[in-house]
């Protein structure tokens, strides 16, 4: 039985959590965990805390055993784009894109 947990508008780019999702994709939860405690990204820590709902839900909703999970699916979403300017020379200016993502993990049972 599958089980998912999203996570949306937040605030990094999905470029750059895609490199921290790899990682654990296909792992179990218990050592996907594992390697984003570790890991030094930005990006670990918001997956580690998605990762840790997607198992509460599991848990508390489904009824599915912690110890049997293992990461199924993850990916990153674009969300929406905030467009900001930075003041160049001559007058000019530079467009600055903060980037969001719409994160989704799904666990599964071995």
């Amino acid at each position: 039985m599958e089980v998912k947990a999203v996570a949306r508008f937040v605030r990094i780019s999905p470029r750059k959590v895609r490199l921290v999702m790899d990682r654990i994709r296909g792992k179990k939860v218990e050592e996907a965990l594992n390697i984003l405690s570790f890991a030094p990204q930005k990006g670990a820590r918001i997956l580690k805390k998605l990762l840790n709902s997607g198992v509460a839900n599991a848990s508390e909703n489904s009824g599915l055993d912690v110890d049997t999970l293992y990461v199924m699916r993850v990916y990153a979403d674009e969300g929406p784009t905030l467009k900001r300017w930075r003041p160049r020379a001559k007058g000019s200016a530079t467009r600055i894109r903060k980037r969001t993502s719409h994160l989704t993990i799904v666990l599964d049972e071995v």
